[in-house]
């Protein structure tokens, strides 16, 4: 007989069976141990991820095309070896389980790290597409760098062959830059600026020159353009800017701008290659290249015009630089290189309005016109208007305004009778 309690007895059931005993507690060790593993790959893999999607973010700044290869290859990968976990934990739990408390948090843990994963996925498909566009504009951008040296190629073939690329400029390290310019109208603004400071800049040696020889410069002014009500002595040396632009500026709305034998049709480009063959040289070296050139022709009539008989004999005392330039010759003194300085600046604005489509337009103010905020700029500031005065009107125009398309570029105007603050 077998008492009860003995070791005997609890290996027999009620029928005298023998049962084998499971060990419970080590296969609940095995398979919590096992869900740590899980888990535990699971925040290696989120922490690989998260920093996968920091380096993706440092790759867009700044843009860097390799890197952000990298970075989204990287994030592919890790997404991938997620997606590998988690079949591999429905394979090994097939069916729901009841779960402790301990795997409730554990659960919960992993679906806010699977939110998470969602929202690092819209993210990565977002630069996915923003790598997309920015490849597309990087080769729209290379399809223009190519064209744009197709056409600098064709330029220097053309400049080679009417002799206005030297082998200087050839090898010059500024040559990039020279064949890289853009018609716009921003370059034109900057054209039409030069213009006016070289108009300004020729006034000084053309007014000091008439102090010299003795010429009454009020009167001068005078005669330039009668009754204009100066706010100042010093704003007199307006009328000489005056007088200046008016004949440098005759003639600019003619393509040939008045220079015989150039009644040639030139188109649009054509105009723009002159424009870039002269813009960087010095005008006398453009003229010792082709001195019977179109330049060279427009410079000769602008001078007779400016410079009147009696002003040259008076500031020189002879004729011989006239009787020099009416001969085809460009003489080298200073005061015609100040010349050629003023004329390079108004030829290349002419160049540059004929090489738009359609032209640049150019208009004039006439003396006694209503002053406009639109069409005008006054070259002096702080106009003090009293209450109920009429609006001013213009004394004098020291330079033409320009429509290039719709957009307005102000004629430059002197306000006559008018106050000004100090």
């Amino acid at each position: 007989m077998i008492r009860a309690g003995s070791k005997e007895s609890q290996i027999y059931d009620n029928n005298s069976q023998k049962v084998y005993p499971q060990p419970i507690d080590e296969n609940m060790n095995q398979n919590m141990d096992s869900m740590d593993s899980m888990i535990g790959r699971i925040f290696n893999n989120i922490s690989s991820l998260k920093a996968a999607y920091i380096q993706l973010q440092e790759a867009h700044t700044p843009y860097d095309p390799d890197k952000i290869q990298t970075a989204d290859k990287r994030v592919i990968d890790e997404l991938t070896r997620l997606s590998e976990l988690k079949h591999t934990y429905r394979e090994k739990n097939p069916k729901p389980i009841a779960a402790s408390p301990q795997d409730s948090r554990l659960l919960s843990e992993i679906q806010e790290q699977q939110n998470l994963l969602k929202t690092y996925e819209v993210m990565v498909k977002k630069f996915q597409s923003q790598i997309q566009n920015r490849d597309t504009e990087i080769t729209h951008l290379q399809q223009q760098i190519d064209e744009a040296k197709h056409r600098k190629s064709k330029l220097e073939k053309k400049l080679k062959q009417r002799g206005l690329l030297n082998k200087e400029s050839e090898e010059s390290d500024e040559e990039e830059n020279y064949f890289s310019i853009e018609l716009t109208p921003s370059l034109f603004t900057s054209a039409a600026d030069n213009s006016y400071q070289s108009i300004h800049d020729f006034s000084k040696p053309l007014i000091n020159m008439m102090k010299a020889a003795g010429w009454d410069l009020d009167a001068a002014a005078n005669a330039i353009e009668p009754d204009v009500i100066y706010a100042r002595r010093a704003h007199k040396k307006y009328a000489f800017e005056s007088y200046i632009c008016q004949r440098m500026f005759s003639g600019f709305h003619e393509e040939s701008f008045s220079v015989k034998d150039a009644t040639a049709t030139v188109s649009n480009e054509a105009f723009f290659h002159q424009f870039l063959a002269v813009r960087a040289m010095d005008p006398l070296d453009v003229l010792s290249q082709n001195p019977d050139s179109v330049f060279g022709k427009f410079c000769r009539s602008k001078y007779m015009l400016l410079v009147h008989p009696k002003m040259e004999g008076s500031f020189f005392g002879n004729m011989d630089q006239r009787n020099y330039v009416m001969s085809g010759g460009h003489p080298r003194t200073p005061f015609y290189q100040a010349f050629l300085k003023l004329a390079k600046s108004i030829w290349l604005l002419h160049r540059l309005a004929y090489s738009f489509d359609p032209k640049v337009r150019v208009f004039q103010v006439k003396k006694g016109s209503e002053f406009s905020e639109i069409h005008m700029e006054s070259v002096v500031k702080n106009i003090v208007l009293d209450e109920g005065a009429e609006r001013p009107k213009v004394g004098l125009m020291v330079m033409p305004g320009f429509m290039i398309g719709t957009s307005v570029i102000q004629a430059r105007v002197y306000l006559s009778n008018v106050k000004y603050a100090d």
